[in-house]
């Protein structure tokens, strides 16, 4: 009972001390300085920057200070292996979401725009599904895990990253369904891959592209587009308002997505539990 009390006591002590370091940065002299209020891309950047400084100085204080190292987060580990499944999930994703869509007739380009600074733009959705992963996958994720098991580590950090994601109750349930969901195939990325990589490599793709290139994923509002892309037809598959993470292309293609993930991650799993009982078998020698 006394170490069930301590993780949730670790566990909102966490969300609470980011919580209070982002409010605390937050204030007008921080949250627009002088070199970036007048322009939209650095400023854009500064506000992605500050919520990852929060949330890296709150990690390292329960990592080490209050872990001391007993629970460590694999942020690269694997590097090829992590590479390569992020990429192939996060191509696969909106690639199959936006291919659905187009054949269906649901989705059409009109023109595109100039954006300037656009890495500069890249660099800021990077930076936001960093925070995002590192929040929801990172310290809170192997903690409960190392208590309770990856099932309840799953489930406790998807109720976290659908409260995080406001939008998607204003868009409806099957939005809501399609948060969650996209919380279990990045967690079950996370034990496939073993790394923290594979999740932010797949997000930041859904992400980048579908905003920052198709206009079909909505982030913040100042971020821009290269192209229009206008979803029409039926809003349960498209998302129609809401963007595709409202549709019902997109749960499709995720729910796909989580059960090949869930397979591989059972397999290689399983793998490692018979090459665990073969190397723990007493060796016989004549």
């Amino acid at each position: 009972m006394r170490g069930h009390a301590f993780t949730i006591a670790k566990t909102v002590g966490f969300v609470l001390l980011w919580a209070a370091s982002i409010s605390i940065v937050a204030i007008p002299a921080v949250a627009e300085p002088p070199f970036a209020s007048s322009n939209p891309a650095l400023l854009r950047l500064w506000w992605e920057l500050l919520p990852l400084l929060c949330l890296l100085l709150t990690t390292g204080v329960f990592v080490w200070a209050i872990e001391r190292g007993r629970i460590t987060i694999p942020l690269v580990a694997r590097p090829v292996k992590s590479t390569l499944a992020g990429g192939s999930v996060g191509c696969g994703w909106i690639g199959g979401t936006v291919l659905l869509l187009v054949l269906l007739g649901h989705l059409q380009f009109a023109g595109h725009n100039a954006v300037p600074l656009l890495a500069v733009w890249f660099l800021s959705a990077l930076l936001n599904v960093v925070v995002q992963e590192l929040l929801v996958r990172g310290y809170l994720f192997f903690l409960l895990e190392d208590r309770y098991g990856v099932g309840v580590a799953t489930v406790a950090t998807t109720i976290l990253f659908v409260t995080m994601h406001g939008g998607a109750r204003e868009a409806g349930f099957l939005a809501i369904v399609n948060v969650a969901l996209t919380s279990v195939l990045l967690s079950l990325l996370l034990v496939y891959s073993g790394s923290l990589l594979a999740p932010i490599i797949a997000h930041f793709i859904w992400n980048s592209i579908g905003c920052l290139v198709l206009g079909i994923v909505p982030l913040a509002e100042d971020y821009p587009h290269l192209l229009n892309g206008i979803l029409s037809g039926d809003a349960l598959i498209s998302g129609g308002a809401y963007g595709i993470e409202g549709g019902g292309a997109t749960f499709l293609v995720t729910l796909l997505l989580t059960v090949l993930v869930g397979i591989l991650a059972r397999r290689q799993n399983r793998r490692r539990r018979v090459v665990a009982r073969i190397t723990a078998a007493p060796q016989y020698t004549t």
